[in-house]
């Protein structure tokens, strides 16, 4: 049996963290999250770009422009979406899902979901770095390794793979 996976070495890599300014108060410590950990595996900090969009409905449209620049290596997806008293919470937040979902399985390089969907500001706020851990730092744990593999795969020609 070969085994293949990443590694926690952003070293050379190159980030694009795709991330909503509605529920800032969320997504902020989620951003500082991944950058904070994208820096200590040794990426440098010229190398990670913040993308801005208004809400977690726009991640997907702007992550995918992101993938087909060429210019990443890995895309992490940051927001946050909290039920409301209307359904406006499951529109956004299950096309947020799809829309990046079905990005990350296409795309030729890691597309990384780190958009919360909570019920409360409390549990958003637990997951976005109180008890809960931070989602931003888990993200780029996830975007590292990912690359790391999606490089290895690439450079793997099987020729010592049982055919």
């Amino acid at each position: 049996m070969k085994e293949i996976q990443g590694q926690l070495d952003a070293t050379g890599l190159r980030f694009a963290i795709v991330a909503s300014r509605f529920n800032e108060i969320v997504v902020e410590p989620l951003v500082r999250g991944a950058v904070e950990t994208l820096l200590r595996l040794g990426a440098e900090d010229d190398r990670i770009t913040l993308l801005r969009v208004p809400g977690a409905f726009e991640i997907p449209g702007v992550a995918e422009r992101a993938v087909r620049s060429g210019q990443f290596d890995a895309v992490i997806c940051l927001g946050a979406v909290i039920r409301g008293a209307t359904p406006h919470f499951d529109w956004v937040a299950g096309e947020a899902a799809r829309g990046i979902g079905r990005l990350a399985a296409t795309a030729a390089i890691p597309v990384i979901f780190g958009v919360l969907t909570t019920d409360t500001l409390e549990q958003a706020i637990e997951r976005a770095g109180s008890k809960a851990g931070n989602k931003g730092t888990d993200s780029a744990f996830a975007a590292v390794e990912m690359a790391q593999l999606y490089r290895k795969i690439a450079q793997w020609n099987g020729a010592d793979h049982d055919r």
